[in-house]
């Protein structure tokens, strides 16, 4: 039976972006034009903005992976798509994701630092750290992860993390995730397809800030890791919220700026593999 073919919700619009909130289990596009992808659902909601000199009709400057849910965002010009490439590039742009993992973590803020490279023995794709005999080209990949609550999903111990990825890495955030034995529920790839049971993966690009020339850009996508979306997922403890640690990163910013206005140096954090660090 084909999958029925939905309207893309949008999140913001100007006359050089538009963001939609994509669904999860979706592709972005494909050359198959019987298959639903979010290509198809721009085409159905948006007509007007496709472009007939661009492959697939839109400028996919950004891109989730098929299971992924969350902010996407789009360049509707040739002019918009080269200056969100170039924040790509340069690393100029923030992305926060939600997830939801096996496991009660047990530290409030961790940074792993572990390479990705391409598993060789395998004939799909997959990743893999550098302690894979078959790991391809690894290349450096940083990411901080942040305990937001605690509970259990469908019964089984499960925490809810903020992710936020340093580096922009094929599969980053699902291989950082089950490296330090907390893997994404519903992962079917990075559980070595044990994680059969829930409806989807519980990863979910939550939020994109960027000032990429043209005009700042800050756009969010609904939590759909709530009770009320999910009922399986039954909080317990609630170390934080996604807005206080907000608020705290934030003034955070403010005193290092400051600090650097005094100084008249940079300061740049190293990360570190994989080890606790203490919430401020």
């Amino acid at each position: 039976m084909a999958r029925p073919l939905l309207l893309v919700r949008k999140l913001y619009r100007s006359p050089n972006y538009l963001a939609v909130n994509k669904d999860m289990d979706i592709s972005i596009n494909s050359d198959d034009r019987t298959q639903v992808t979010v290509e198809s659902q721009l085409n159905a909601t948006f007509p007007e903005l496709r472009d007939a000199k661009v492959k697939h009709g839109f400028r996919f400057t950004h891109r989730l992976d098929y299971a992924t849910s969350g902010v996407l965002c789009l360049s509707l010009n040739k002019k918009a798509a080269k200056h969100l490439h170039k924040a790509f590039a340069d690393r100029n742009v923030v992305k926060h994701y939600l997830a939801l993992v096996r496991g009660h973590v047990q530290v409030d803020k961790m940074e792993v630092d572990q390479a990705l490279g391409k598993d060789g023995s395998l004939s799909f794709h997959k990743m893999c750290t550098p302690a894979s005999p078959h790991c391809e080209g690894p290349r450096p990949a940083q990411t901080t992860l942040v305990r937001l609550e605690t509970g259990q999903y469908g019964g089984r111990p499960a925490t809810k993390l903020l992710l936020l990825p340093h580096t922009g890495r094929t599969h980053q955030l699902r291989v950082h995730c089950a490296h330090i034995g907390y893997p994404i529920i519903g992962d079917y790839t990075y559980t070595d397809r044990t994680d059969t049971e829930p409806y989807r993966m519980m990863l979910h690009s939550y939020r994109l800030i960027t000032d990429c020339g043209l005009e700042h850009l800050d756009i969010t996508a609904p939590d759909p890791f709530i009770p009320d979306m999910d009922e399986l997922w039954q909080p317990d403890q609630v170390y934080r919220t996604y807005t206080q640690y907000s608020a705290s990163m934030n003034k955070n910013s403010a005193k290092s700026e400051a600090h650097v206005n005094v100084c008249n140096s940079e300061i740049v954090p190293k990360p570190v593999k994989a080890k606790s660090i203490e919430f401020t």
